[in-house]
């Protein structure tokens, strides 16, 4: 089992829901975490909660993972702060949903934007820095990656292409000893699509069942590479 105390880690979109879920998992185990999110409040607000939980460390980060310099800028942070770059999760992303027949090219352009290009451009910044520490780099799609379903057009589409991306660029990295994993949920607990967390979640997957999976990975041995993972909930409710 590697040692990942003191790894540092970059984790787009990790202000709240899943991207939180495995902030808190990581620095329970003393990595250090940066977080981004389009809004500083939320950024400050979460780095601030897990700052409170001791052993690792938290730092929050302005960024729009479709702004290519401000991705950048987010690794830059990381090395700053903490010397290196070990881990990228690529985590951010959103959903508009409904018939093709009423699904606006705003809504369409937003998905793919963000979750697909988002992807590109955090993953494009991190490349060097990555290559450095023969670092990981985490995509977290979807089961929508593989299975279509109506009113999904767009987001079935940014996932099936996340999916893609993720396979095609593990194999172009891992000679450089940067690994490359997709981890594709089913129905997670999160704040994703306007929803509000409630008791009639427990079903589901927890944010801190993703966050245990990021752990397992980055304590598994370099040599192994699961490259892609489908979870789904044990029941259906």
């Amino acid at each position: 089992m590697q040692e990942i105390a003191n790894k540092s880690v970059l984790i787009t979109g990790g202000s709240k829901g899943i991207g939180l879920g495995i902030a808190h998992s990581l620095v329970a185990e003393g990595v250090n975490v940066a977080i981004t999110s389009r809004s500083a409040a939320a950024a400050q607000q979460a780095a601030d909660e897990l700052n409170s939980l001791g052993k690792g460390k938290a730092l929050g980060i302005v960024a729009d993972v479709r702004d290519m310099k401000a991705q950048e800028a987010s690794v830059a942070q990381v090395i700053e702060a903490w010397g290196k770059l070990d881990v990228l999760i690529a985590n951010a992303g959103l959903g508009h949903f409904g018939s093709i027949e009423d699904l606006t090219a705003e809504q369409w352009n937003e998905t793919i934007d963000i979750n697909l290009t988002g992807v590109f451009n955090s993953v494009k910044a991190a490349i060097p820095a990555l290559k450095k520490t023969e670092g990981y780099i985490i995509t977290i799609a979807s089961l929508a990656g593989t299975n279509f379903f109506a009113g999904g057009s767009a987001y079935n589409a940014s996932k099936f292409g996340l999916v893609g991306f993720s396979q095609a660029i593990m194999l172009d990295l891992r000679n450089y000893g940067v690994r490359v994993t997709t981890i594709m949920p089913g129905s997670v607990t999160s704040y994703f699509n306007n929803h509000e967390p409630n008791p009639t979640d427990s079903w589901k997957i927890q944010p801190e069942d993703m966050g245990q999976m990021v752990v397992d990975l980055m304590q598994m041995h370099p040599r192994c590479l699961p490259s892609k993972i489908e979870v789904r909930p044990s029941r259906t409710k």
